[in-house]
């Protein structure tokens, strides 16, 4: 039996998402459960809520390559040949800015148990938050001067986001739930970032180790599109220079980039438990919550290599805190107020936020 938080969930990717309809094929592609990255159970609940609204449903099990995303061409035929393609795998997440795949229009699940799904960050209408997403991207293109702080010391301005085209279409999957908005590119942008706990890969790559614990917070500093140097306990600044460095020779990248940076928009998003417990699966889920704020590093691209990560950021536009010590706050852009209005669904998930994205016991990011 699906429960009806579960059911919701499954609908709101189906048939908002999704935009499938009765009679419609849905091509399932999951990694092995045996990874522990997806529970078992969601394919179950996404296949059996389709089927029961008259859409055919297949799963296949595809192979999952830790370095690089391959797909048989037998499943790139079955993807073109199925009206959606929904990845409960990395896989899709390692394909997501690969414009090849533009066309055929995958969808990525960041919802990575029947919890996640059933809860508001899978049921808050997908639309809705595709419209705040919209929003958020033009007032950031909008504006003259973005400033950003953090508990901990992070600062860094710049001006308005210099999004890559006027759409700032930043992906070549479909993400579900939609959780972020568009990268902005660093270039424009300096001053430092705190982080604390860890540095950790990006979802594009699966090396090791794919964390680098710290022991106190790291200053990153960084102008334009170059990270400038390190500041803070001797051991993290030295294992920091040689994850990087190592990152880098390992992918014949010059490491010390900064490409763009984003922040989460669906309080909805929880990760109830410490990130250190499973780096991996905290870095590709937990971002979108907006107490998250996350840049691409090691690599002149998004995602890069290397991931830093702020809890709590106050992120002001034009002199607005549009974000505030972690709390998003939409009406304070145009069209938000009238967004929070038309779908109950998100107003629900801003007026009682998720509040745990993987702190440790001493309440910030950490290693342990």
């Amino acid at each position: 039996m699906i429960r009806p938080n579960q059911k919701a969930g499954a609908e709101n990717l189906l048939f908002n998402c999704a935009g499938l309809s009765s009679g419609d094929h849905l091509l399932v592609l999951r990694e092995d459960p045996d990874y522990a990255y997806y529970d078992s159970e969601i394919a179950d609940v996404i296949v059996e809520c389709a089927r029961q609204n008259g859409v055919r449903a297949s799963v296949q099990t595809i192979p999952f390559d830790p370095m690089e995303a391959r797909l048989p061409q037998s499943v790139v035929a079955e993807m073109k040949a199925a009206d959606r393609t929904l990845f409960l795998s990395r896989t899709g997440d390692q394909l997501r800015f690969n414009p090849e795949i533009t066309n055929i229009r995958p969808i990525m699940s960041y919802a990575l148990d029947v919890e996640m799904l059933g809860s508001g960050f899978g049921s808050a209408d997908y639309a809705g938050f595709v419209a705040l997403k919209n929003a958020v991207n033009t007032a950031l293109a909008d504006a003259t001067h973005i400033h950003v702080t953090c508990p901990l010391g992070t600062d860094f301005c710049g001006p308005g986001a210099a999004f890559p085209t006027a759409s700032a279409a930043d992906v070549s999957v479909t993400r579900f739930p939609m959780s972020v908005f568009a990268p902005v590119p660093s270039a424009g942008f300096s001053g430092v970032v705190i982080q604390d706990g860890f540095l950790v890969g990006t979802g594009s790559k699966f090396y090791e180790p794919y964390g680098c614990d710290l022991q106190e917070p790291l200053a990153v500093a960084f102008e334009d599109n170059r990270l400038t140097g390190f500041s803070g306990h001797p051991m993290d600044v030295h294992c920091a220079q040689m994850h990087y460095e190592k990152v880098g020779q390992m992918f014949d990248l010059d490491p010390m980039t900064m490409h763009s940076w984003h922040a989460g928009i669906h309080p909805g998003c929880a990760y109830p438990t410490p990130a250190h417990e499973n780096y991996e699966r905290w870095s590709g889920s937990a971002f979108g919550n907006p107490r998250l704020m996350h840049f691409h590093t090691c690599g002149n691209y998004a995602p890069g290599e290397i991931c830093l990560n702020v809890l709590d950021p106050t992120i002001r536009v034009d002199g607005v805190a549009v974000w505030e010590h972690g709390v998003f706050r939409p009406e304070l852009i145009e069209g938000g107020s009238d967004i929070l209005e038309a779908y109950p669904s998100i107003r629900a998930v801003f007026d009682a936020p998720a509040q745990q994205v993987g702190q440790g016991p001493n309440g910030r990011l950490s290693a342990g």
